[in-house]
């Protein structure tokens, strides 16, 4: 059980109360929103708290057991801070959540109720509803090494050792021509080999997606000219002269490991555990039932 500040709870035995909902969201990009359900702006621990931020709270869904807590909080697209592009860009996607229960007669008198993540958001037309998942939602993350043919490091981090900033697999260019709203042609990659980028990240330096990484889907080369498929078009719409820096992808096969990265000390896979071929096996006449390697 939740123990209260004596002030707050010397409110609360009043009878007739000031209460407001408070929440503060750090975005994975560090900067933090204070939101409230009062219609005039609340101040404390330095952060201001929007009013008429169209953010409203459902009852907070809890149990004894380690399931995960939930409260749903609903909104209309109207403040300036709350778009529907940034949504879409996934830029609020598991933002660090505290709810606070405030006094706003005296915001000193408040208590926090609740940690958590932004969870799923679902988007109509004019509105969302952000779901805020409590702590034990980490609970349910999955821990640990999958057994599988391929490699399960991320190329470039420490498992892997990989230096993506080596002039080798690290590139610079800028869009010439928009083919679709995924596809551009690019300067400045000519160099490089079809298919060296494919499976690699674009970051964009320059324009309204600088500092957004996307997956490239493929990489083709045309009389020395590079085009960039990504996996996913970005949110906000790709133009001519953006700029980004673009590294070098890992179809994580252990011959792609050996033949592009020289890397197979570090291959984290295990290529030659059996498959499914061997589990659905059956007993045949013509060998290969001695032991032998397949």
């Amino acid at each position: 059980m939740k123990s209260l500040p004596p002030a707050v709870q010397a409110h609360l035995d009043e009878g007739a109360t000031t209460l407001a909902w408070c929440w503060r969201i750090t975005r994975a990009d560090g900067m933090t929103f204070g939101f409230t359900d009062h219609d005039r702006t609340l101040t404390f621990d330095g952060t201001e708290f929007e009013p008429e931020s169209g953010l409203t709270a459902s009852e907070v869904r809890s149990g004894s057991d380690l399931s995960v807590d939930a409260q749903d909080a609903q909104g209309v697209l109207s403040s300036d801070r709350i778009t529907e592009t940034d949504i879409l860009d996934g830029r609020w996607d598991n933002a660090e959540v505290e709810v606070w229960r405030v006094n706003w007669a005296s915001p000193a008198q408040r208590v926090l109720l609740r940690c958590g993540a932004i969870g799923q958001i679902r988007r109509g037309r004019l509105a969302f509803v952000a779901e805020v998942r409590s702590l034990a939602h980490v609970l349910g993350q999955t821990v640990g090494r999958t057994f599988q043919a391929n490699c399960d490091a991320a190329l470039g981090d420490v498992r892997c050792g990989m230096n993506l900033e080596a002039s080798a697999f690290k590139g610079t260019g800028a869009v010439i021509d928009v083919l679709r709203d995924r596809a551009f042609t690019a300067s400045g990659l000519g160099s490089f080999a079809a298919g060296w980028f494919a499976f690699g990240l674009v970051e964009w330096t320059s324009g309204a997606n600088v500092e957004r990484r996307v997956e490239v889907l493929s990489h083709d080369l045309v009389d020395g000219v590079a085009i960039l498929t990504l996996l996913e078009a970005p949110v906000r719409p790709i133009v001519t002269t953006d700029t980004f820096v673009v590294r070098a992808g890992c179809d994580k096969r252990i011959a792609t490991c050996s033949g592009k990265f020289a890397n197979i000390a570090n291959f984290r896979g295990f290529p030659h555990i059996p498959g499914q071929d061997a589990v659905l096996r059956y007993a045949t006449k013509d060998g290969g039932h001695e032991g032998a390697v397949l």
